[in-house]
């Protein structure tokens, strides 16, 4: 049976909520599912490594504090910048989310705090900082792995933790051995 191993190119449907049930994100939305390598970074750290260990078909709820998820909201995280950095005809709204580029390229996320003719001030903290996240996490599919993983370099207790997600009957007394041989089949 594949699992989900560093290294693995996968694809994913998620749905992010708040802990009151609010959803912020559901790649669902999008038809396709996100495609990503593990490991590699492209995500939340935490949201990667919840992937290690799923198998394909496997759905997984996935909660994080806001330190996991984008941070604590850095009072100090605004810019000012001058209004002609913003087209002419675009109308500024306290409070809107703009997208522009930082002066390295980066592409920058913002809300508009406040403007005046001569400039704009910006709240540069992801939208997302300070919020703790839930993350419904479905593995619809593992590329580019050879045949099954190997449980034998995972020691008893990260076995016995994907045991019971697979609902494995009586994982808490087996050994080694009798983990690997129950997970492999």
């Amino acid at each position: 049976m594949k699992t989900v191993t560093n290294g693995n190119n996968v694809k994913v449907h998620y749905k992010g909520t708040f802990p009151d049930g609010e959803v912020f994100d559901d790649s669902r939305n999008r038809v396709e599912p996100l495609e990503l390598v593990v490991g590699e970074g492209r995500l939340l750290t935490a949201f990667e490594e919840a992937l290690v260990g799923m198998r394909e078909g496997q759905i997984k709820n996935v909660f994080l504090t806001s330190a996991q998820a984008y941070g604590p909201v850095n009072p100090e995280a605004t810019i000012t910048v001058p209004r002609e950095s913003f087209p002419e005809s675009f109308t500024l709204v306290t409070g809107e989310q703009v997208r522009g580029v930082s002066p390295d390229g980066r592409p920058v996320l913002a809300k508009i705090l406040s403007f005046t003719e001569e400039q704009v001030s910006l709240d540069v903290n992801h939208p997302l900082a300070g919020k703790d996240l839930n993350f419904e996490i479905e593995l619809v599919k593992i590329d580019g792995s050879e045949g099954t993983e190997s449980f034998d370099n995972y020691t008893v207790k990260e076995l016995r933790a994907f045991a019971k997600e697979r609902g494995i009957k009586g994982f808490s007394t087996m050994k080694k051995a009798e983990l690997v041989e129950s997970l492999s089949s």
